[in-house]
């Protein structure tokens, strides 16, 4: 958590979304997070968990698979 309480608002461009090769759905990571999902929309609204865990908050909606 940030020092202060409060998450620091993070752009949906650091996120990076993949489409796994070797297995149904896709992949979002961001500072050492991963995270799968059936789709891109549901990988990187999976990642607002591990990344809230570490005082971020992420706004905006899912970029582009890779």
């Amino acid at each position: 958590m940030a020092k202060n309480g409060k998450l620091r608002k993070l752009s949906a461009g650091k996120v990076t979304i993949l489409k796994l090769r070797n297995r149904k759905g896709f992949a979002a990571i961001c500072f050492g997070n991963l995270t799968e999902g059936r789709t891109p929309q549901q990988a990187f609204e999976r990642l607002c968990h591990p990344l809230r865990r570490i005082g971020f908050e992420l706004s905006g909606s899912a970029p582009k698979a890779k």
